[in-house]
């Protein structure tokens, strides 16, 4: 079958436990580095679907390969090819389909419990997961984009997942490793020391509850990458 096409913004933030899935299920994969300087590809036909990753920039920064991963997006969506975005990819999707995205009134970093909807999307996506604790490294937010539904929230950020068809756009990261939490945590130190937020943990505390918390955050993604994983193309 075609690959799968992961999009890599920056380098501690790869693919992490949706590589190790799709691994599992023997699906290909291609990652795209856009640290690294790969082009965007012009068009997502090669591809059985698109995942997009996060990344310490916004959307609406000027950077050269951001009109293009708008693009491609939009192309995707025409062609019914499946996208997967994680934080600043599922915000890259909403800006591509006509959302705004702007700053989360306050930031969230860390574990923090999210609700999934009573609605019937919602359920095709989680089957009867009411809730779990989700790792959160985020300033903005997104709105949903027209036609999708919204279908996860937490206390901090009303719009944390939305659904559109085959597609799925998170403000959350359910695709976190050990490795990449200790990773972060080193990494944003400083970002946290400075942030005053109500929704933002101390990297110590971050690790203490990562062994109560990693494995039903990776169950949660198993199940939506599960689902995800049926509208691939062929």
């Amino acid at each position: 079958m075609k690959p799968v096409a992961i999009f890599r913004h920056t380098e501690s933030e790869g693919p992490g436990h949706i590589a190790t899935f799709l691994g599992q299920q023997h699906i290909p994969y291609t990652l795209i580095r856009i640290d690294a300087g790969d082009s965007v590809p012009t068009s997502p036909e090669a591809y059985a679907g698109l995942v997009f990753m996060g990344g310490p920039m916004s959307v609406n920064d000027e950077l050269p390969w951001i009109p293009h991963s708008l693009n491609l997006i939009r192309q995707a969506v025409d062609l019914d090819i499946p996208l997967l975005g994680h934080c600043l990819g599922g915000q890259l999707m909403a800006k591509a389909l006509g959302g705004v995205v702007s700053r989360n009134r306050v930031k969230e970093i860390g574990w923090g419990a999210v609700q999934v909807l009573d609605n019937a999307e919602a359920h095709t996506w989680f089957g009867d997961v009411t809730g779990f604790e989700s790792f959160h490294w985020h300033g903005e937010t997104f709105t949903i984009p027209d036609g999708a539904v919204r279908i996860l929230e937490s206390p901090y950020c009303a719009n944390q997942a939305y659904a559109l068809g085959k597609h799925l756009g998170m403000q959350c990261h359910v695709e976190m490793t050990e490795a990449m939490i200790r990773t972060w945590c080193a990494n944003g130190a400083d970002e946290i020391a400075r942030s005053d937020s109500p929704a933002v943990q101390q990297p110590q505390t971050i690790l203490d509850l990562m062994p109560r918390h990693l494995g039903q955050l990776t169950q949660a993604a198993d199940r939506l990458y599960s689902r995800w994983i049926r509208g691939l193309h062929g």
